[in-house]
């Protein structure tokens, strides 16, 4: 028996924060689409503008680029979102995203760069969460990239991008989404292949007058010094 979504209320701490394209006054967005004919270059901006989008700044990288998916798209064998499921169901995109963080921060990421905007609260998380564990990885993928709200705001042509204008952290300021770094926390390090480091024993603040003078040093000299004032 497959679990159904579970229901959750679209509010949020910004839910006030307007979207760009309501936003008066302000610059809008630039969008790459396929829809009218690109050049060449203007498609190399788009393959440039997917990659930052799903990978962001941090992870657009020679390892992660997908020459096949590339090729399709510029030839019009698959839509701008087909290049974009693909880059979401790579290996490089598992590893660096889903590999290392759990079901909830995962939920975050492809929430942000998949439909442009922040998970409205703890609910919505939950129930992607619930999706993961129980229908898998590329049946959530395909339950963003299919919902009515990826459809309405970007179609098969437009390369999604931020919605909604801001993340706020402290001293930090207004950051958009594609520079939060996808790692999770220090809880992690085992499954990104790196050493915990842990010290049981007592903490022992170092001095600096412990430190023994080596050979040479001026140290030695005034030492001595010293003792010959004393003979």
């Amino acid at each position: 028996m497959s679990i159904p979504i579970l229901q959750y209320s679209l509010s949020t701490h910004n839910h006030r924060v307007n979207s760009f394209e309501f936003l008066a006054g302000e610059e809008q967005p630039k969008l790459y689409t396929t829809d009218n004919l690109p050049s060449c270059s203007e498609v190399d901006e788009i393959i440039w503008a997917a990659y930052r989008q799903i990978f962001s700044e941090h992870q657009t990288l020679s390892s992660t680029k997908q020459p096949f998916l590339e090729s399709q798209l510029r030839f019009s064998q698959i839509t701008v979102k087909d290049f974009i499921k693909g880059l979401l169901l790579s290996s490089e995109f598992r590893y660096l995203n889903y590999d290392v963080n759990n079901n909830y921060r995962f939920v975050e990421i492809c929430v942000q760069r998949i439909l442009g905007r922040d998970v409205y609260n703890e609910r919505e998380k939950l129930a992607f969460s619930v999706i993961i564990g129980s229908k898998g990885l590329e049946f959530f993928i395909d339950l963003l990239l299919d919902s009515h709200e990826y459809l309405e705001n970007f179609g098969d042509s437009v390369v999604p991008y931020q919605r909604r204008r801001i993340i706020f952290q402290r001293n930090k300021g207004e950051i958009p989404f594609n520079l939060k770094t996808p790692r999770l926390d220090y809880s992690f390090l085992s499954k990104q292949f790196m050493p915990q480091l842990s010290w049981t024993g007592p903490i022992r603040r170092f001095r600096p007058q412990e430190q023994k003078p080596k050979a040479g040093d001026p140290a030695l000299f005034f030492s001595m010094l010293s003792d010959i004032s004393l003979i």
